[in-house]
């Protein structure tokens, strides 16, 4: 048997550009490619998927442990995406507000597109909601 060198595994973007180099493999040749794999006393090589898919999580940046974010505090992250009320009110939460700086008073004006609102604040400055 010949011997082959361990790699160390690949992370973040240089794990993305290799995976996707291997999209004709399966997901444990993938991973083994990866360097995600470890060899037994025996020689036998045994791929470690639950690091190899850790990392792709890692990677593409989910966080699912539930950690608070920069500010302390938890909660939902910012979908860009809004739903009509019952009441048929368009609700935009304070992410998107806190993210363009807005105040309480600001105004917007708001024009209606076949398939857009958009509302240009103003005093210049714009937001589209599609």
């Amino acid at each position: 048997m010949i011997k082959k060198k361990k790699i160390e595994p690949l992370l973040g973007e240089a794990l993305l550009g290799k995976v996707k180099q291997l999209e004709n493999l399966n997901k444990e040749e993938k991973a083994r490619e990866c360097g995600y794999y470890t060899v037994t006393k025996n020689g036998v090589e045994r791929v470690n998927m639950m690091k190899f898919l850790n990392a792709l999580i890692d990677a593409e940046g989910i966080e699912l442990d539930g950690k608070t974010s920069s500010n302390g505090r938890g909660g939902r992250s910012a979908s860009y995406r809004i739903t009509v009320q019952s009441n048929g009110n368009l609700l935009i939460g304070s992410a998107y507000t806190k993210q363009m700086n807005l105040k309480p008073g600001d105004e917007f004006e708001i024009s209606l597109g076949r398939k857009h609102i958009r509302l240009k604040q103003l005093d210049g400055e714009f937001f589209e909601e599609e």
